[in-house]
């Protein structure tokens, strides 16, 4: 093996939601795991658009924030101490014989590794997702602009901005108001996309509104201070302060390198599988939102039982002789072994 490449027996790709439950119940059969994500933090959609957001359809939790339900997810995940590859995208996939006859799977990410592994369970969700940048000040990245926020702590006391007309944006901004020294939402219409219960929560507080406007200019030292702001029917553009500028544009998504995969698709976006959460590719599984079948629901807890169905299929893809059914949890009172 060389430095460059890892050997596991499923490697599962998206370390959302939907993925980290994959990467507990992989651990669960005696799996060795890793995870890719092109993202450099787990938790995938979740964390990147909607942390602190309340979720209230996730199996014996009432009411949980998308960070809570994250951080739950990866703890028990954790307890089988599976490899996290973050930050780079599953690219190239090649079929290979190891030197035991069994056939394997050789997967290059962008950063230059190579996992070789017996099987591969992809719950991308949506796929590669990439924010939609902002049409100026680029150059202020992770200099007080933002796609997204990890943690509101970081916008205490400042003058924030948050640009955008969906869910995304108003919940930044509900979210940003109790800690922040102001909040300003800037919107190039004058309609949201958002739910009307956000507009309406958003028009009664003391969030600044400007509509029909967007940001040309950012400028300051090593960080930013303050923002252009041209503002349809206004001869000069607006000046104001900010420490902080939130983006919340929305994603463009796509499959990326898994098109050239030879999976079969439907609309040209989500992965066909079949009853045992197979693709057409033999030993390739999938779970979660990227999938598709007769009567398919997209929601979290539907991903959940997909990827215990495809991890469970995928042991006996990689080991003929195991069982199936996987046993209850109740059986072993200290499952994983955690340490």
């Amino acid at each position: 093996m060389t430095s460059n490449r890892d050997e596991v027996d499923v490697l599962i790709i998206g370390a959302g939601p939907v993925g980290l439950y994959a990467a507990y119940y992989a651990g669960v059969r005696g799996l060795r795991t890793a995870i890719v994500d092109s993202l450099s933090q787990v938790g995938g959609q979740v964390s990147a658009m909607y942390p602190e957001k309340n979720i209230y359809d996730i199996a014996a939790l009432p009411s949980v924030t998308g960070r809570e339900l994250i951080s739950g997810l990866r703890a028990q995940a954790d307890q089988y101490h599976p490899t996290y590859l973050l930050g780079q995208e599953a690219r190239d996939l090649a079929h290979m014989i190891d030197d035991g006859g069994r056939a394997r799977k050789l997967v290059r990410t962008s950063a230059g590794l190579e996992v070789s592994c017996a099987a591969i369970v992809i719950t991308g969700g949506i796929g590669t997702f990439t924010p939609r940048p902002l049409p100026a000040g680029e150059e202020f990245l992770g200099r007080g602009l933002d796609y997204f926020v990890p943690s509101k702590d970081d916008y205490a006391g400042r003058d924030v901005i948050v640009v955008g007309g969906g869910d995304s944006a108003l919940d930044w901004c509900l979210m940003l108001e109790p800690i922040a020294a102001s909040v300003t939402l800037v919107h190039r219409r004058s309609a949201f996309r958002a739910h009307a219960a956000s507009v309406a929560q958003v028009e009664a507080s003391s969030i600044e509104v400007i509509t029909d406007a967007q940001i040309v200019a950012l400028e300051g030292g090593r960080f930013v201070e303050k923002a252009s702001i041209e503002v349809k029917g206004e001869d000069a553009p607006r000046v104001l302060p900010c420490q902080a500028v939130v983006a919340a544009l929305g994603f463009t998504a796509n499959l990326g390198p898994l098109r050239d995969w030879g999976l079969e698709l439907h609309d040209n976006r989500h992965v066909v599988v079949g009853t045992s959460m197979e693709t057409n590719v033999a030993g390739v599984f999938a779970a979660g939102d990227i999938t598709d079948y007769r009567g398919k629901v997209r929601l979290i807890s539907v991903g959940f039982g997909e990827a215990a169905t495809a991890v469970n299929n995928a042991a006996v893809h990689v080991n003929p002789e195991a069982q199936l059914f996987p046993g209850h949890s109740t059986d072993d009172p200290h499952p994983g072994g955690a340490s």
